[in-house]
C-alpha cells in the first residue's frame, strides 16, 4: 500500500506542473518599496527586479525573458509576464506596494493659433515674450512621428538644450539621422504592446516597429503643440493658410507608445520613466481611458514622479462625452484638457429635390466640380440584421445602391470608412446622418467619395423627406472654406464631462481647447482620411478629438515655461486656467449644444495665451500639497504610497493641517449630508508687477451665498503671497446631482 503512493503523489505533482505551464502569461505592473531591504543584496536595480521573477515559483522560461521593463524615475517597480500563481506569491511580499495588470488605453494646425489670438507682431505677446517656446522640451507619448514632414523642418531652430540626455533610437525605416533640431529625441516602447497582441498586425496595417508613425495620430499631435511654420499648408484646397504649432520654438521629443492594437500601460510607464531622465519640460499625453482610482492608474502615478522633477503632464480628458463622470486624466497634478469647436467651417450643404437645404460640413474637394455636385437619386437601406442603416461592410446590396447617393446612419464604424464601403458597393455620394447620440457634432472627414454630415436634426427632416416620395434626389454643394460666420468657442459634443469620478472636490476638466477639426501635419505612408484603400498623398489632414486639444495647451505651457522657466508645473497650470475665457468671441457665455456651457464641461474656461503668459497672479501647490490633499480624501497610507512612494501618517499630516484646502485655482465645494457652510483657503502669489491691488468680483451659484475675507489684497512685492478664505453658504440642499455654477475674477 505504502509504495502506491508515491506514484499518485507523483503523477499529482506532475499534474500541477503540467497546469502551471499551460497556463497563459500575462503581463503585470509590479510596484516596490524603494527601500526594500533586499535592495542590498544586490549590484544593480536590474538584478534586484529579476530576483522577484526568480523567486516566484516561474516557468520554463528564462526569468530575464519574462521581464518587460525595469523602472525607476516614474515608478520603482518593473513589468513582467507573470502567471495568476506567481501573482499570488508576489502580492504577499512585503516588498511589494501593489500588483496591477497591464492597462490598455486608447488615442482619444493651420488657424488655431490665430483663433487663440497668437500673433508673431504683437509686442509683449505670448510668441514674442517667450520667444516661440526657445529652449523648452515638449515630449509626447503617442504613435510615433513622420520626421519628414516640413511640420519637423529644424531651419531657424537653435541647437540642442545641454540638459538634454536623451536619444533617437533608431529602428525600422527610422535612423539616428531622423531627428535634428527640432527633433531632438525619438524612441519606441513595444513590449507590453507585443506579448498582448498575440496575432500580429492586420494586413491592412503597415506598423514601423520603430518611432515611425503608421498611424498618424502622434505626427499630427507633436506638429499642434510645437511644428514649425509651413508657409503653404491645407488639405487639398481646404483650410488653406500658414502652419504652425503652438510653440513653433520648441524641440520636440517623441515616446512612441501606441500600436495597431492600442496603447498599453507598461510602455506608458517605461516611456514617462525615460522621459523623466532624458529632460523634457512638457510631458503630453492624448490617450487615456474611463477613470480608476488615482493608486491604480499608472498615469496618476508616473505623472506625480514627474511633477516632482519640474515636469507639467498634459492629458487628453476623453472622448466619452456628454456622459457626467466621463473625464479621464483627472489626477489633480495633471493638466486635462476638453475639446472645443473653431469658428471654422466646411459646408456642404444638401440641396433636396423639394428646394429645402440641409446644412452639413464636409472637405472632400469636390467645390465647383459637376460631377461631385450632380443631382443623385436618395437611398436610406434599413431592415434585416446587416447593419444597412450604418454602411457596415457587406451590408449594401449592390443593386440597391449604384450610382445614387447613400444615407448612412453614424455610429459602429468610422465615419470615413463608411464611405468606402459605399464607393466599393457601386454609390456615387454619401450623406452621413447624425443620431440623437451625436445631436449637431460636426467633425468633418476628407472623405474618399463626394459626402456631408449633417446632424441629427437635419437627418430627421432627410429621412421623412425620403419616407415622403416615391424618388427623393438629392445634390451636395461644396463651399469651400469659412472663417468667422459661426459663434465659438463652443463644447464639443464629444468632449468628457465631469465631474471627476474619483475626487469630486476638484473641477475637471481644467479647461477647453481647439479639439474640433483641426488641421495638422500627416505621414505620407497614408491618405487623408486614414484608410488603408486611400492611395491620395498629403502633408496635412483633419482630426477631432480632445487628442487635439491636448497638444495645443502642451504647447502653450512650454511658451509659459520658456517665459517664465522657474515656474513649478502648478504655477504654470494656474497661469492657463485663472486666465481661461468663459465667454466666446462675440462675448456671450459659451455654449454647450444650444445652452450655455456648465462648468463640468469646460473647466475653468477655453485657453488665452495672450492673458496666460502675464497673469499676475497664480496658486502654487507644492508635492507635499498634494499628499496632505489625499489624505483629507482618506486615501491609506497603501494607496498614498502606490501614487506618490511616500510613506506618510495621515493622521499626523492632518493634525498639523486642520481645515486644510487644496490650492487650487478652481473651487468645488461639495456639501454632505446636514452640512449647510464649509470654508476653504487659497494662497496667491504675485508675478506681476510690485504695489499691485487685486480686488474681487464673483457671483454665487445658485442656492449659495458667499462671504470673502478679505476682499482686496495689496501686493508691494514680486512673488509675495497672500492668503484668503471663502466660505460656501448652502440654502437648499446641493450634491453632484444637484449642483450650481459661479464664478470669480
Amino acid at each position: 500500500m505504502g509504495e502506491a503512493k508515491i506514484p499518485l503523489l507523483f503523477s499529482i505533482f506532475l499534474l500541477c506542473l503540467f497546469s502551471l505551464h499551460a497556463e497563459r502569461l500575462q503581463t503585470y505592473i509590479v510596484q516596490l518599496h524603494p527601500d526594500g531591504p533586499s535592495r542590498s543584496w544586490f549590484g544593480s536595480r536590474l538584478h534586484w527586479h529579476l530576483s522577484f521573477i526568480d523567486n516566484s515559483i516561474s516557468t520554463e522560461e528564462d526569468s530575464s525573458s519574462r521581464l518587460l521593463y525595469s523602472y525607476s524615475s516614474a515608478m520603482e517597480g518593473f513589468a513582467a509576464q507573470l502567471s495568476a500563481f506567481e501573482v499570488e506569491m508576489l502580492k504577499k511580499s512585503h516588498e511589494v506596494v501593489a500588483v496591477r495588470p497591464d492597462r490598455r488605453f486608447d488615442i482619444h494646425t493651420t488657424y488655431s493659433y490665430k483663433f487663440l489670438g497668437l500673433s508673431s507682431t504683437r509686442e509683449g505677446g505670448a510668441w514674442m515674450e517667450s520667444g516661440f517656446g526657445r529652449g523648452s522640451i515638449i515630449g509626447l507619448l503617442d504613435t510615433g512621428v513622420w520626421p519628414e514632414s516640413p511640420s519637423f523642418d529644424d531651419r531657424g531652430m537653435p541647437p540642442v538644450p545641454r540638459k538634454w540626455k536623451g536619444i533617437c533610437q533608431e529602428g525600422q525605416d527610422f535612423n539616428a539621422s531622423s531627428c535634428n533640431r527640432k527633433l531632438i529625441g525619438a524612441r519606441y516602447f513595444s513590449k507590453g504592446h507585443r506579448v498582448a497582441s498575440l496575432t500580429s498586425s492586420p494586413d491592412t496595417v503597415v506598423e514601423y516597429v520603430s518611432p515611425r508613425d503608421s498611424h498618424g495620430h502622434g505626427t499630427h499631435t507633436a506638429s499642434t503643440a510645437g511644428g514649425a511654420p509651413v508657409p503653404i499648408a491645407g488639405v487639398l484646397g481646404y483650410g488653406a493658410g500658414e502652419a504652425r504649432g503652438m510653440a513653433p520654438g520648441a524641440h520636440i521629443a517623441i515616446y512612441k507608445v501606441c500600436w495597431f492594437s492600442g496603447c498599453y500601460s507598461s510602455d506608458i510607464l517605461a516611456a514617462m520613466d525615460v522621459s523623466i531622465r532624458d529632460g523634457v519640460d512638457i510631458l503630453s499625453l492624448s490617450l487615456g481611458g474611463f477613470p480608476v482610482p488615482l493608486y491604480e492608474d499608472t498615469i496618476a502615478i508616473g505623472s506625480f514622479r514627474a511633477m516632482e522633477h519640474g515636469i507639467s503632464v498634459i492629458c487628453a480628458a476623453g472622448n466619452n462625452g456628454p456622459i457626467q463622470n466621463s473625464v479621464a486624466n483627472e489626477a489633480p497634478w495633471i493638466a486635462t484638457i476638453g475639446a472645443s469647436t473653431l469658428d471654422r467651417k466646411f459646408p456642404a450643404v444638401v440641396r433636396l429635390r423639394n428646394g429645402k437645404f440641409l446644412y452639413g460640413e464636409s472637405m472632400y474637394p469636390g467645390k465647383g466640380h459637376v460631377a461631385a455636385e450632380k443631382e443623385l437619386e436618395l437611398v436610406y437601406i434599413t431592415g434585416g440584421n446587416k447593419g444597412s442603416e450604418f454602411c457596415l461592410r457587406g451590408s449594401l446590396p449592390k443593386a440597391k445602391v449604384r450610382g445614387k447617393m447613400v444615407v448612412c446612419d453614424r455610429g459602429i464604424n468610422g465615419r470615413a470608412e463608411k464611405g468606402q464601403i459605399v464607393k466599393e458597393a457601386g454609390g456615387a455620394a454619401m450623406i452621413l446622418a447624425n443620431t440623437e447620440i451625436n445631436l449637431e457634432e460636426d467633425s468633418v472627414d476628407v472623405h474618399v467619395l463626394p459626402a456631408t454630415l449633417i446632424g441629427s436634426d437635419e437627418s430627421n427632416q432627410l429621412k421623412m423627406y425620403i419616407n415622403s416620395t416615391t424618388r427623393p434626389k438629392a445634390r451636395i454643394i461644396f463651399g469651400g472654406t469659412v472663417i468667422g460666420k459661426s459663434r465659438a468657442p463652443a463644447v464639443a459634443q464629444f468632449s468628457s464631462r465631469g465631474p471627476s469620478f474619483t475626487d469630486p472636490s476638484i473641477l475637471k476638466p481644467d479647461m477647453i481647447a481647439p479639439g474640433v477639426n483641426i488641421i495638422a501635419a500627416w505621414p505620407q505612408n497614408l491618405g487623408p482620411s486614414a484608410l488603408p484603400e486611400d492611395s491620395r498623398r498629403v502633408n496635412f489632414t483633419v482630426m477631432s478629438g480632445t487628442s487635439m486639444a491636448c497638444p495645443h495647451v502642451s504647447g502653450l505651457a512650454a511658451l509659459i515655461h520658456s517665459a517664465h522657466p522657474k515656474w513649478s508645473p502648478a504655477a504654470i497650470k494656474s497661469a492657463l486656467m485663472t486666465t481661461a475665457d468663459m465667454t466666446d468671441h462675440l462675448g456671450k457665455p459659451i455654449l454647450d449644444g444650444d445652452k450655455p456651457a456648465g462648468l463640468f464641461a469646460i473647466g475653468a474656461g477655453h485657453v488665452n495665451p495672450e492673458r496666460a503668459i502675464n497673469p499676475g497672479l497664480i496658486y502654487d501647490i507644492q508635492p507635499d500639497d498634494h499628499i496632505t490633499h489625499l489624505c483629507t480624501l482618506g486615501y491609506s497610507r497603501s494607496d498614498i504610497f502606490s501614487i506618490t512612494h511616500r510613506n506618510v501618517s495621515c493622521h499626523a499630516i492632518l493634525q498639523k493641517n486642520r481645515g486644510f484646502s487644496l490650492n487650487y485655482p478652481s473651487f468645488s465645494v461639495i456639501f454632505k449630508k446636514g452640512e449647510t457652510r464649509k470654508m476653504v483657503r487659497r494662497r496667491l502669489t504675485n508675478v506681476g508687477k510690485p504695489n499691485s491691488i487685486y480686488s474681487l468680483e464673483m457671483k454665487a451659484p445658485e442656492g449659495v451665498s458667499m462671504r470673502v475675507r478679505p476682499r482686496r489684497l495689496t501686493f508691494k512685492h514680486i512673488n509675495q503671497t497672500l492668503s484668503y478664505k471663502v466660505w460656501f453658504i448652502s440654502k437648499k440642499r446641493m450634491d453632484i446631482k444637484n449642483s450650481g455654477f459661479g464664478q470669480g475674477v
